[in-house]
């Protein structure tokens, strides 16, 4: 009797709908609860990256490039290893294009979002391992964020539970062979604690540590990975598998030794942090004027000053060298 009690108070109810309407217009919470975990995410990454010396102005164009290539892979990523839902007979391609209707995959986000915010730092002449590490804990919170979604849409959630927690799954949002269970798994509430403890953690050893040159980074990747390969064990949405296992949870698996074997590099060779985030490789030009040489900046001239003008970090940045500064240590 106790035992039932419990289940029937404590049990996760889902969503009663995951759209309204204003008008004609859609209003979808999938895609709200996206569109908050970037606005969240940005407010996060903005604060650290300018506790590092950065300008918000270089982050908001990061994440504003980055978001969409993000969207973009992550699109792909789960067409691609979700093909059979949109290709083959009695199949609809030109569905691959509903993104409102669910289907983003986090692994093909993270590999285009990274992409775009490289392009941005490499023309913007960034140091992208710091930017990296600036992003890494506001990427989490925004994967917590995103997760509601999948609440909202009653989906990706885990196998038939009898435990207090067990999420509410109404009838036809149940897979075939799982309609006589009522509760399950609520797999997206593990994966947003997850990410929210490893957020907070990334957060401690970065103050603590001081670390740089991608190694917040690293730690994301390889926390995360930890954390959604037993996630990916629970659920029981259709997937491809190859041996018995699901795609995810070998992705999983191989990021999780790419991170750790790329964490213990940085920690054997890039020691300590960047002290300089942006203007990486701008030194000084000499200018050729009545004869005489003058040394100017590369990027504006008339705001060149005398070098004992020039903060520390500043004049360690440009060398008589072209070498990057954030390669030594």
């Amino acid at each position: 009797m106790t035992a039932s009690w419990a289940h029937t108070v404590l049990s996760i109810p889902s969503p009663g709908t995951n759209i309204w309407y204003i008008g004609a217009f859609p209003l979808r919470a999938y895609a709200l609860c996206i569109i908050a975990g970037i606005m969240v995410a940005l407010i996060i990454a903005t604060r650290r990256w300018e506790a590092r010396g950065g300008t918000a102005d270089s982050m908001e164009l990061i994440v504003a490039v980055g978001v969409p290539f993000g969207i973009v892979g992550a699109r792909l990523y789960h067409v691609i290893t979700d093909y059979q839902l949109y290709f083959g007979p009695g199949r609809h391609p030109l569905n691959a294009l509903k993104i409102w209707e669910g289907g983003l995959g986090v692994w093909g986000a993270i590999a285009f979002g990274v992409l775009g915010g490289y392009l941005v730092a490499r023309r913007r002449r960034i140091a992208f391992p710091a930017v990296l590490d600036a992003l890494a804990p506001a990427i989490l919170v925004a994967q917590a964020i995103g997760r509601l979604g999948n609440w909202f849409n009653q989906e990706l959630f885990g196998r038939p539970t009898t435990l207090p927690w067990g999420l509410e799954i109404a009838p036809q949002y149940r897979p075939d062979g799982y309609g006589q269970f009522a509760t399950f798994h609520p797999t997206f509430l593990y994966e947003m604690l997850w990410n929210l403890a490893a957020a907070v953690l990334l957060v401690w050893l970065d103050r603590r540590f001081r670390l740089g040159h991608g190694k917040v980074f690293a730690l994301y990747v390889l926390l995360y990975c930890a954390g959604r390969f037993w996630i990916e064990a629970l659920r029981i949405d259709t997937v491809n598998q190859i041996g018995g296992f699901r795609l995810t949870n070998y992705t999983a698996l191989i990021g999780f030794i790419v991170a750790l074997v790329w964490l213990i590099w940085l920690i054997r060779n890039r020691p300590g942090r960047e002290e300089v985030v942006e203007g990486i490789g701008i030194g000084p030009e000499p200018v050729a004027t009545d004869g005489t040489v003058e040394m100017t900046s590369g990027d504006d001239a008339g705001a060149a000053g005398s070098e004992s003008d020039e903060a520390p970090e500043r004049r360690a940045a440009s060398p008589a060298s072209d070498k990057d500064p954030t390669a030594a240590g």
